[in-house]
């Protein structure tokens, strides 16, 4: 007799951090993205979804007073894998998933790498108010391959944050540019900041990215108001709003 193959397990939210784990009132969630690999259909390892717990935990002490949650998407697969684009379900299917659990609150969808392509392709579910993509991967189209360029009419409507390493070597800084580029032309809520001298992780600047992606997400999901140099990539037009260099330091004077 043939033996049955296991159903798949889904997607799932990982433990709740912030508001919802000390039974306050949820006003905001911010779903934590990992990053991946291009092709891949095994579950993913326990230690994707600890690269971005130390900004979980930076992003819940930040939104404290307003009441932010905090879950890591676990994702079905570990890779991208084509036109089926499964992180981006998962995405879409955590958002319907804050929806059940906490009512209509908004939420902000946070990857980095994989991740960051993730949440950019997520952006239209209704519940998404705002878009951090840190390092993102984005293939790059061309006449020897079948990839056709990102979409970016999803992003209309949200706030829409970029930073990128000006030294990763593992995703290709100017097509992020490139694709803020485009999405600015549709939505005027779209900044990026270059990290300079920084790689793929981020982890030279780290301080900075993490204080970055607070002040952004306060902003976007509570009305709080953004920093001076967000506020001012937000009003630049092209290349200046797109390409800010996150100063050294970034955080350590702010508000917040």
């Amino acid at each position: 007799m043939a033996q049955q193959a296991l159903p798949e397990r889904g997607a799932r939210l990982g433990r709740p951090m912030g508001a919802a784990a000390t039974r306050r009132t949820v006003q905001g969630v911010v779903l934590l993205l990992p990053g991946g690999e291009a092709v891949g259909t095994r579950r993913p390892s326990r230690m994707s979804a600890a690269t971005v717990l130390p900004l979980a935990r930076r992003l819940v002490r930040a939104g404290q007073e307003e009441g932010l949650t905090a879950h890591v998407v676990r994702y079905r697969r570990r890779g991208w894998n084509g036109s089926a684009a499964d992180p981006a379900a998962d995405a879409a299917w955590a958002a319907d998933e804050v929806g059940r659990l906490y009512g209509d609150v908004p939420v902000c969808l946070t990857g980095h790498g994989m991740g960051g392509r993730a949440a950019l392709h997520a952006a239209g579910h209704p519940a998404v108010a705002s878009v951090v993509a840190l390092a993102p991967w984005l293939p790059e189209p061309g006449p020897d391959t079948d990839l056709t360029p990102e979409p970016v009419k999803q992003l209309t409507g949200r706030q829409v944050l970029i930073a990128h390493g000006t030294n990763d070597e593992r995703t290709d800084p100017d097509l992020s540019y490139r694709l803020a580029e485009r999405a600015k032309k549709i939505n005027r809520d779209v900044c990026r900041f270059e990290v300079h001298s920084d790689g793929h992780g981020l982890h030279q600047h780290r301080s900075e990215v993490q204080a970055l992606t607070a002040d952004f997400l306060l902003g976007s999901l509570f009305a709080t108001g953004y920093s001076r140099p967000v506020t001012d990539a937000l009003a630049a037009p092209p290349p200046l709003g797109l390409r800010m260099p996150l100063a050294a330091g970034f955080g350590s004077t702010l508000r917040r």
